[in-house]
């Protein structure tokens, strides 16, 4: 019987060492430098850590100091915050009561002109009818009979007096009837209110009365309160809950608008000379655009 050949040696290749032997081979942490027999335990007993020994690093080193201390947290970083700006409380005859201090987060806001701009392009937006309407080839008067012929009359082919192309024909592309409004983050909303209240304290179109006392719907009762106000020109009137006297006196008045707080808006601060607010209506704002409490 012919004896079997015996198999050529195999080749070995990275991959064909025991798991455990490349396991012992690799580098542990602490043991660079060393060479394979040494981390594989060849000194006989646990490698020295070659960081031990070292100079232990200042408590005052940067690192420490960014870290906020000896390896705590870094500390908070506390806000400074604004002064509280003070407006005179008037009565009805223009005769100021007392001072009141306005909250700083809603009335000494950061100025933010982007963010008014575009609280106040999404308001004039919201007012566009949309009802604009041109007539494509389809609704346009005319017949949809072929003029002439395709081929051999030498003018450019047609299929119907409607086109485009030719006078009393139907627009391309033009405007249809839509809706131009579109939403805005609430908090985007209140921070434009914010940034707007503040830059017209600083002008000095802000004033504060105690309250408006109009009993009866009579337009030149409001007009006579407003003149011994000073107010001259286009202005807003704030209150919170306005009677039906108020409003029926100031609608029709053509530079006087009469609003609630609750539907203050930034286009109608920005879009006035004076801004005439309640007592009441202050508060009010300041609860509803007041900034949340960080915990």
């Amino acid at each position: 019987m012919a004896e079997k050949k015996a198999k050529p040696a195999e080749k070995k290749t990275r991959g064909s060492e025991p798991r455990a032997a490349r396991a012992a081979l690799a580098i542990q942490p602490g043991q660079a430098g060393f060479t394979p027999a040494e981390r594989a335990g060849g000194l006989g007993g646990a490698t020295e850590h070659p960081t031990e020994g070292r100079k232990p690093r200042d408590a005052g080193s940067p690192r420490d100091k960014r870290a906020g201390g000896l390896g705590g947290a870094a500390p908070h970083a506390t806000e400074e915050r604004k002064p509280s700006p003070k407006v005179p409380v008037v009565n009805a005859a223009n005769e100021t009561i007392r001072e009141i201090q306005l909250s700083p987060d809603v009335f000494a806001a950061d100025p933010n002109p982007h963010l008014v701009y575009e609280a106040v392009k999404q308001y004039r937006a919201g007012g566009r009818r949309g009802t604009h309407m041109t007539k494509n080839r389809s609704l346009v008067s005319g017949s949809g009979k072929k003029p002439w012929r395709q081929k051999g009359t030498g003018r450019a082919r047609a299929g119907e007096t409607r086109s485009p192309l030719w006078r009393h024909g139907g627009t391309a592309f033009g405007p249809q009837p839509r809706d131009y409004s579109y939403s805005m983050p609430k908090k985007a909303r209140a921070a434009a209110l914010r940034a707007a209240l503040s830059q017209r304290l600083v002008e000095g179109a802000v004033k504060v009365v105690e309250a408006f006392v109009v009993e009866e719907p009579k337009t030149k009762v409001l007009k006579r309160l407003l003149a011994k106000l000073g107010v001259a020109g286009r202005a807003v009137v704030v209150d919170h809950e306005p009677t039906d006297a108020l409003v029926l006196s100031g609608r029709n008045l053509q530079d006087v608008k009469v609003v609630a707080d609750s539907h203050l808006t930034t286009y109608d601060v920005m879009d006035c000379r004076h801004l005439v607010v309640t007592r009441e209506a202050i508060d009010k704002l300041e609860q509803r655009l007041a900034l949340p409490v960080r915990e």
